[in-house]
């Protein structure tokens, strides 16, 4: 009789051995993924956000192929205090790996059109160390003679927009490489060359105005016609009278611009000096380049905010801008 009972009881256990020996295989292959790291993914992790819903991105994004595969790796091997901000995983990363990007800072700079250099060097010292942060601003001046569009000696407005994941060793001028070969593809990519001609600009000048219409235009909706308004008003000959440019000097990004900053004799204030600013004053978009480099036709002198889901009124008379300003106040816009 105990033989009968210990048979089925032999079976349980062997099948239960079975069991925790393919859980175990299952677990040490999500955990250490055959085949290696693949590509690149971007996992933004935002004030609050909870593991689970770190997991869950991290999931989308193909970088772990089990949410639950992870949690439970954050159970055996301790969960990290993650810090808000940009992380660059590998898909099929080890958890191992995994765990240590997000035990330190987030080791991607973002580079979003409308920023400055000024910007961007303190994100990247941010990241990474002043000392860091200050050769990369030495490298910056270093690079910008090597460029193809002809810079004024800054690479002012020749980065371009995107995530730059910082690698362990990396030198400051390598993450400089990767941003300006970024803006030389997207410059390819709507057609601009340093041999580039347009109403009058060359290829340089044409993307010190994308900078402005950048600043001013805002939303990609606004940018063609303010690219008119730059050209309309460079051909009248006077000055453009752009706060943005006033503003870049200051290192300011939006706001008042005080009757102070309109006096202050600086190479960016466009409201004493006639023409272009000598460098981009931002990082530009595809859409203000392809906005310099096919303005649509039209007699624009002047636009104005006049809502604020970003609606601008454009008008070719004093009057009709004056008319304008007056229904940016009447819609609560100053």
């Amino acid at each position: 009789m105990a033989f009968i009972l210990f048979k089925p009881l032999g079976r349980i256990i062997a099948l239960l051995v079975v069991l925790v020996l393919v859980a175990g295989v299952w677990f040490a292959l999500e955990a250490h993924p055959l085949g290696g790291s693949g590509r690149e993914e971007f996992v933004t992790v935002e004030p609050g956000d909870s593991l689970a819903t770190i997991a869950n991105e991290m999931h989308d994004k193909g970088v772990i192929s089990s949410t639950f595969a992870f949690r439970l790796d954050l159970t055996i091997f301790g969960s990290p205090t993650v810090i808000p901000g940009t992380y660059g995983m590998a898909q099929g990363a080890s958890f191992s790996s995994l765990r240590s990007i997000l035990s330190h800072e987030p080791n991607v700079v973002s580079v979003y059109s409308g920023y400055t250099l000024h910007e961007i060097a303190q994100e990247v010292a941010q990241h990474t160390s002043n000392s860091f942060g200050d050769q990369f601003v030495a490298d910056e001046t270093t690079l910008a003679k090597e460029s193809g569009f002809g810079s004024a000696g800054s690479l002012e407005g020749l980065v371009g927009p995107g995530n730059y994941v910082l690698s362990v060793g990396e030198l400051p001028v390598e993450l400089l490489d990767q941003m300006t070969a970024n803006f030389s593809k997207l410059a390819k990519s709507v057609g601009l060359t340093p041999s580039t001609h347009v109403n009058g600009l060359d290829a340089y000048q044409l993307i010190v105005g994308a900078s402005i219409d950048e600043k001013e235009g805002y939303y990609p909706a606004n940018m063609p016609r303010v690219a008119r308004v730059i050209y309309n008003r460079l051909a009248r000959g006077g000055p453009l009278q752009m706060d943005a440019t006033v503003e870049y000097y200051f290192h300011q990004d939006g706001g008042t611009v005080t009757p102070a900053m309109l006096q202050t004799p600086t190479p960016y204030n466009t409201y004493l000096n006639a023409g272009l600013t000598p460098t981009p004053i931002c990082t530009v978009s595809k859409y203000s380049l392809k906005a310099m480099l096919h303005a649509p036709a039209g007699s624009w002198l002047y636009f104005e905010l006049v809502n604020k889901n970003g609606t601008m009124q454009f008008s070719t008379t004093f009057a009709q801008q004056l008319a304008a300003e007056a229904k940016a106040a009447k819609n609560g816009i100053s």
